[in-house]
């Protein structure tokens, strides 16, 4: 089932603007927070279980509890570089409901103690940094933004970043190097970001959802946003659900929900004479699920990690019998290969490699040694580089090669598909 907590308003086209978002209390919890100690809405927003929600999972009030105790300016960053495969949720929110983000990030900075903060935004989302930019202007129009907002001792400034297509930047140390002017390329932790981030300075990063998620739960309180999901995965998340159902979309819904009623039930099921084959559950980067697999799975944290795979940023892809497992490996392959700023040599030379080997194997010139090579090259990829590029791109071929062998296998003997009869040359 749906629960609309974030996207309640969504179909309204006047909730975009600021006089829309107010009629349907934009703003108010605003006030409320400014009344409330920062301490105080750090703490309701632990209690909530709030999970960062633009791939890593990790408990939002505890990642700005690591603020130290000083006197530092400090920066807090929304990471609107949504670049992950098969994800578009965040893309929605910023068009659908820029108010709401906004309130959610100065309540955030008021939590944080932060006077200044940056959406940096994908650079392909054009529509998304115009009705921002337009969403900005209103807010320091009307007194929410810019000095002493609504009255209060708190002033915040806030602006719009627009990247310029690296997906790399969505890592958060690769984005604070592309807000500095730099190359955008990840550094290596510690220091963290709490602690040293823009600028040397401390900073929060957080995913669109996350700090719009901010907003109901200072409005109703953490044991009321616990009513949905589970214990260790509370609350509702986005999903964005593509490939070959009925109804691809967008979906609000409480976490823990089996994955077979959001395939089967909320998105209408698979196409007219198609079976399910596949399902990735987080994006590109997660590991497949076979059918048996997605039908027994649930839509949190916990359980996804007990499969092998993982919720990452939600993004859903639905795979019917129709499509090959080869050929879907050789696109998320080149597209991490394409993506790797190339900055340690086993994400460099390592996706490098597994692309050329599935194009290989895709021009009817495999070898039955290559699936073995690809497994080689992804299990030395592992756990060793700055950031998680290297890995994402890893395990899909861990998992596309252990679950469909015999599909890699038939396309290196027969020099063709096994489902589409000809090999990706003869295309």
């Amino acid at each position: 089932m749906e629960v609309k907590l974030l996207t309640e308003h969504y179909h309204r086209p006047e909730y975009r603007k600021l006089s829309g978002y107010k009629l349907y209390g934009g703003y108010q919890v605003l006030a409320k927070a400014l009344q409330m100690e920062p301490k105080t809405i750090i703490e309701e927003v632990k209690a909530s279980g709030l999970r960062g929600r633009g791939g890593a999972g990790f408990p939002t009030g505890m990642k700005w509890g690591f603020l130290p105790s000083n006197h530092e300016p400090r920066y807090l960053l929304c990471n609107a570089d949504e670049g992950e495969p098969g994800t578009f949720k965040d893309r929605l929110m910023m068009e659908k409901a820029p108010h709401q983000l906004i309130e959610g990030m100065i309540i955030s900075a008021y939590a944080i103690g932060s006077q200044k903060s940056y959406i940096y935004v994908r650079g392909e989302y054009f529509d998304s940094i115009r009705i921002l930019r337009e969403a900005l202007a209103e807010a320091y129009k009307a007194g929410l933004l810019g000095k002493k907002i609504l009255g209060s001792n708190f002033s915040h400034d806030m602006d719009v970043y627009s990247g310029a297509g690296a997906y790399i930047c969505g890592e958060e140390t690769g984005m604070i190097s592309s807000l500095e002017g730099l190359k955008g390329q990840p550094k290596l932790k510690p220091p963290f970001p709490a602690l040293q981030g823009y600028l040397k300075k401390p900073t929060i990063v957080n995913n669109v959802e996350t700090l719009a998620a901010v907003v109901p739960i200072v409005r109703d309180g953490a044991k009321v946003y616990r009513q949905n999901g589970t214990e260790k995965s509370p609350g509702t998340k986005l999903f964005s659900v593509s490939g070959n159902v009925v109804r691809p979309g967008n979906y609000e819904v409480p976490l823990g929900l089996p994955l077979k009623e959001l395939i089967f039930g909320i998105c209408g099921g698979l196409k007219p004479g198609r079976k399910l084959k596949a399902v990735i559950p987080g994006g590109s980067s997660a590991p497949v699920l076979t059918a048996e697999e997605a039908l027994r799975a649930h839509l949190d944290y916990e359980s996804l990690a007990q499969m092998g795979t993982m919720l990452g940023s939600g993004a859903v892809i639905v795979i019917d019998d129709s499509h090959c497992m080869v050929d879907l490996l050789g696109v998320i392959a080149h597209f991490y290969h394409h993506e790797s700023c190339g900055q340690c040599t086993p994400c460099r030379e390592g996706t490098g490699w597994i692309d050329k080997i599935l194009h290989s194997i895709l021009s009817g010139q495999g070898r039955l040694q290559d699936i073995h090579l690809l497994e080689r090259v992804s299990e030395h990829m592992m756990g060793k580089t700055i950031c998680a590029l290297s890995d994402a791109a890893a395990m899909p071929v861990l998992s596309f090669v252990n679950k469909f062998r015999e599909e890699f296998e038939f396309y290196v003997r027969e020099g063709r598909s096994k489902v589409r009869g000809v090999s990706h040359a003869q295309m």
